[in-house]
């Protein structure tokens, strides 16, 4: 195995430069998805890597729960890796299982929470939810928006709009923040929510989330994700509404009227992004549809040196568990 088994828990730091220059050159649709796939793959491959290493080292410790014969001087010269290493390698496998599963908890927890709350306020509004009655007392603008079959108007003054996945999955938005905008801009921002629920963003934020729970040099990956999902909503927006600055014009005035107002704590689905970059973007042309930046730019060279440390990260891991099951395989009998 040697000190190669180590590698896949520093390789990250190859895709902190892709994360950064992504979006300058790639569409959000490649970007965010170049982005998950590096960081899945990173992620995976260290979380293997921590187990050999544990696999390896709890070897090395007579009476452990493994086989007799893993413990064998064999395989202690085969596999010289010290029982502090297996033992921290362990510990670390451990804090990650519990970072993921609570990561993974918490996200269950908000969307339970948030349909809770969905069908107790469209009790309490008298069938706020489009396709249960209409909207009760919400307005003209409300009950335009409510139309549709996957769109829910809940009738709070506090404004906020968020896709909430599930199966169905709406777009629920409030009455305080369709009355804030115009009747295009609503379009536009049901026509973003729409794009979050269609392409599934929130599976892409929940991957690259655990990815940093595995591998704190993942971290970056999420930011870039979570902007690029954004931009992702906010150009499909502007291509169902037709026009690039309506688009535009809707993220900032609903940046504005949402500005330090009080929104529910399921609002996580719901995370704006830099909104002047968003609208900087916008305003400018249509981002090329690439899915892989030009070699000769900077963020070509960084997703190749990205690329490379994901391929090296994998063979690295498969390497590893190889040469851990040849040894074992010799040693333990049939």
């Amino acid at each position: 195995m040697g000190v190669f088994v180590f590698l896949p828990l520093v390789l990250p730091l190859t895709a902190v430069p892709i994360a950064r220059l992504a979006e300058q050159h790639l569409h959000p649709r490649g970007a965010a998805r170049l982005l998950t796939s590096i960081g899945a793959v990173m992620a995976l491959c260290s979380a293997v890597c921590l187990g050999l290493t544990g696999v390896v080292g709890t070897a090395q410790i007579p009476g452990n729960p493994l086989p007799d014969s893993w413990s064998d001087p064999e395989v202690r010269a085969a596999l010289p890796y010290h029982e502090t290493v297996g033992t921290a390698a362990i510990c670390l496998l451990a804090a990650v299982a519990a970072a993921c599963l609570r990561t993974a908890v918490r996200h269950l927890r908000v969307r339970a929470r948030a349909r809770r709350a969905l069908g107790r306020r469209a009790v309490a509004g008298g069938g706020g939810v489009s396709g249960a009655g209409g909207v009760a007392g919400a307005g003209a603008a409300a009950a335009g928006a409510a139309d549709a079959d996957d769109v829910a108007v809940l009738p709070d003054a506090s404004p906020y709009a968020y896709a909430l996945p599930g199966s169905p999955g709406w777009v629920v938005v409030s009455t305080g923040m369709l009355a804030g905008l115009a009747a295009d801009e609503r379009e536009a921002l049901l026509a973003h929510e729409r794009a979050h629920l269609e392409h599934r963003h929130h599976r892409y934020l929940l991957a690259t989330q655990l990815a940093g729970c595995v591998n704190p040099f993942l971290r970056p990956l999420q930011q870039a994700v979570a902007y690029s999902a954004e931009r992702w909503a906010d150009e499909e927006s502007a291509q169902a509404v037709g026009d690039r600055r309506v688009t535009a014009r809707a993220v900032a005035r609903a940046a504005l009227v949402s500005h330090r107002a009080p929104v529910p704590g399921f609002a996580a689905f719901a995370a704006p992004g830099p909104v002047p970059r968003r609208v900087a973007a916008l305003l400018g042309p249509v981002p090329a549809a690439r899915n892989w930046p030009p070699a000769h730019s900077r963020a070509g060279v960084a997703a190749m040196v990205a690329a490379i440390g994901t391929a090296a990260s994998a063979l690295c891991a498969v390497n590893a568990a190889v040469a851990l099951l040849l040894v074992l395989k010799a040693v333990t009998p049939l």
